[in-house]
């Protein structure tokens, strides 16, 4: 039987000033912004898509970006850091390209067999690049960044959590995802074991709880194929004592929310329809696309939103 559940779908931060945000993602790091649309809980608030080409499952990194935000405060209870893949004998190169924009990265660390670095954007959002050889996947560039070293999407995310077994059940019976390893509080859980599905528990049974606000993750989502797999994902899950929410319709996607026992917000996300249903792929992320409920109020809803502009050849 075909796992109803094939890795992760998305990863939701909050974040603070917009163009500091678009800066940083597409600039820096060099990731498509695929969609600028609006938050669909708050409409006053940005909702930034970036990921490759086509922003598919597996390598969106999305923001609500919060105009003055104050910091937030990693901790237990939260996704503390996203971990993008990159190819492997890439990590000198960036190294060097974060330097060379003034943000500070750790020496080369080693986990499960493959190198990394680990630093945080102008939020203190965490950020980790590991270099594998695994991933087969085509990176994207607006051309600042060489092919041969640019991101091709997530390879896994780390919940810091105060205990691992009721998270570790959850994942293992009911989302597909089976034990790859340990390495001292570090318990590796994936789907396939590859590049996108990876998701680490740290231990940290003493940790302060986190607080969330800028720099810190609202959420991560999980795929699943479509919407008959996601109400059985639904069934399963409030079957076993879940407190999940209705379908809700968020345009790309469709989405279901619920909490793990350590606190984390876990969403289970639609592969389909994807972002190229209301603007050409060619053109993703250009223009301010707002769902059709709101399309009334666009002349207000812009009115309240911040300009933002892409600019990478900046970060060349």
């Amino acid at each position: 039987m075909k796992p109803l559940i094939s890795g992760i779908h998305h990863i939701t931060a909050i974040a603070g000033n917009p163009q500091a945000n678009i800066d940083f993602y597409s600039g820096i790091l060099g990731l498509r912004l695929v969609k600028k649309t609006i938050n669909f809980d708050a409409p006053d608030v940005y909702h930034f898509y970036f990921g490759d080409e086509l922003g598919q499952p597996g390598t969106v990194f999305t923001t609500f970006p919060f105009t003055g935000a104050r910091k937030g405060v990693k901790g237990t209870g939260e996704l503390t850091y996203t971990a993008f893949s990159i190819p492997k004998g890439s990590l000198d190169y960036w190294i060097e390209r974060l330097k060379k924009f003034g943000i500070p990265v750790s020496d080369k660390l080693t986990r499960f067999g493959h190198e990394l670095i680990r630093f945080e954007d102008h939020d203190s959002m965490g950020i980790e690049l590991i270099a594998n050889d695994q991933d087969d996947r085509a990176g994207w560039t607006y051309g600042q960044i060489p092919l041969e070293h640019s991101i091709k999407g997530f390879y896994g995310a780390t919940l810091n959590l105060r205990s691992n077994e009721l998270t570790a059940q959850l994942l293992t019976n009911h989302m597909d995802y089976h034990f790859i390893g340990q390495e001292g509080d570090r318990y590796r859980y994936g789907t396939e074991g590859k590049p996108g599905d990876i998701v680490d528990i740290v231990v940290n049974p003493n940790g302060h709880r986190g607080m969330q606000s800028a720099g810190t993750v609202h959420h991560i989502a999980f795929r699943t194929a479509n919407k008959s797999t996601q109400l059985e994902v639904q069934r399963i899950l409030m079957d076993n004592g879940y407190q999940v929410t209705e379908v809700k319709d968020r345009n790309y996607f469709n989405s279901i929310y619920f909490r793990e026992p350590g606190g984390v917000l876990f969403e289970v996300a639609t592969d389909e329809p994807g972002f190229a249903i209301d603007e050409d792929e060619a053109h993703l992320g250009e223009l301010i696309k707002l769902p059709e409920w709101a399309e009334p109020s666009r002349k207000e809803i812009e009115k309240n939103l911040i300009p933002v502009t892409l600019k990478t050849e900046d970060y060349a």
